[in-house]
């Protein structure tokens, strides 16, 4: 049985949608109340698993983390594909953000799709959807993007923050530091974003259960803490993020290149090493495409949910899928259930395969993201 991602159950989709709906007053998925301006925090990496592990560290946001402030971050769980559904309040198969790499049938190539941009990947085209802050610009609602320097001009910026005016900030306490300014400024309703990529990049370099990851939580929890001292009830703030993490032991590398079978036929590698998306050379015959699906499938079944394209879309893995979007999925999915990663040893850097943390697929430790609500939006 494949994963079914439940379309009735809250996720990041709904989250800046439903924060612009807050600022004009109408009714919106999450409940929340009318304020003058809406914050939305988006932390890296921090599932809900992981804070709930480590609250002891984080007072702040574990006075606010009930077991019902859990939202579903969607599938897969990469940040490119997450962000762009926050930014868009639409699933992938919509805005076109498949995977961390993913097929550029036009140019017959994989591309990274957080740093791999360039002038055959147009960010105005290639996402396809409008953003929340293009519609709130359009609604006379001020837009605004807080992040680190080096992400201003990136081309998975222009993608996913068009219409929303970026401001550069170093650190965490920086950024929260500008997000209380940017409520103080006099003027009218506005929506501002603040991206925390700290704990995603200890993760990967030391895993999340490292020291390094605790003292990026630390420090989180107290520039909340100090930002949410300032807040007015006309103030809203919400901290989530895009995905949970897992820390994969190099003895849990699955190494697919050591079977030839399994990638005898496979043209490009993409997606994320806990959600591989394969795809088939283009002249492969019909009975070629079901001989390697079927040796996928009694190779790694037990470990690992494997499902065509067809069969993905159908379980509604990415939402409903354009017809120009559905090219870039691959032919072939591997989706990890157990404690794994799966690495193409020709194409994986060694830095690659030095990342502890991992996400990509459907765990719960990987789906499962906090929503905590501070200022206007605090539930009494």
């Amino acid at each position: 049985m494949l994963p079914a991602p439940k379309t009735d159950r809250i996720s990041l989709a709904d989250v800046l949608p439903s924060c612009l709906s807050s600022v004009a007053g109408s009714s919106n998925r999450l409940d929340l109340p009318r304020v003058s301006r809406a914050v939305v925090v988006l932390v890296d990496g921090l599932g809900a698993e992981q804070l709930r592990a480590r609250t002891g560290h984080a007072r702040t946001l574990a006075s606010v983390a009930t077991k019902a402030a859990v939202i579903e971050s969607g599938f897969p769980t990469t940040t490119a594909a997450a962000l762009a559904t926050l930014a868009t309040g639409v699933t992938p198969g919509q805005h076109g953000l498949v995977g961390y790499t993913a097929l550029d049938p036009a140019h017959d190539r994989v591309v990274n799709q957080l740093s791999g941009w360039d002038d055959r990947l147009d960010p105005a085209t290639w996402q396809l959807a409008p953003t929340v802050f293009e519609t709130a610009v359009r609604q006379g609602v001020r837009a605004t993007a807080i992040g680190p320097k080096r992400y201003r001009d990136s081309g998975f910026s222009q993608a996913v923050w068009r219409g929303a005016e970026y401001i550069s900030a170093q650190t965490i306490n920086d950024r929260l530091e500008s997000a209380a300014e940017w409520l103080r400024e006099p003027g009218d309703a506005g929506l501002l974003y603040v991206y925390v990529p700290e704990l995603d990049m200890a993760a990967h370099a030391y895993g999340w259960e490292s020291d390094e990851w605790i003292e990026q939580l630390e420090t989180l929890d107290g520039a909340m803490r100090a930002m949410a001292s300032t807040l007015r009830p006309t103030d809203g703030v919400l901290l989530t993020a895009d995905h949970g993490v897992l820390d994969v032991p190099p003895h849990a590398q699955v190494l697919i290149d050591s079977d030839p079978g399994l990638v005898d036929g496979v043209r490009f590698v993409a997606g994320d090493p806990r959600c591989l998306q394969l795809h088939f050379e283009p002249d492969l015959s019909d009975d070629a495409r079901d001989r390697l699906v079927d040796r996928w499938r009694a190779a790694e079944s037990g470990r690992a949910w494997i499902a065509t394209r067809d069969e993905a879309i159908e379980a509604n893995w990415f939402g409903e899928v354009r017809d120009e979007v559905r090219p870039r999925i691959g032919d072939l999915l591997i989706a990890a259930r157990k404690n794994i990663a799966y690495y193409d040893t020709r194409t994986a850097s060694s830095h690659a395969r030095a990342m502890v943390g991992q996400h990509g697929s459907f765990s719960q430790a990987e789906v499962r993201v906090p929503l905590l609500r501070f200022g206007g939006f605090a539930k009494v």
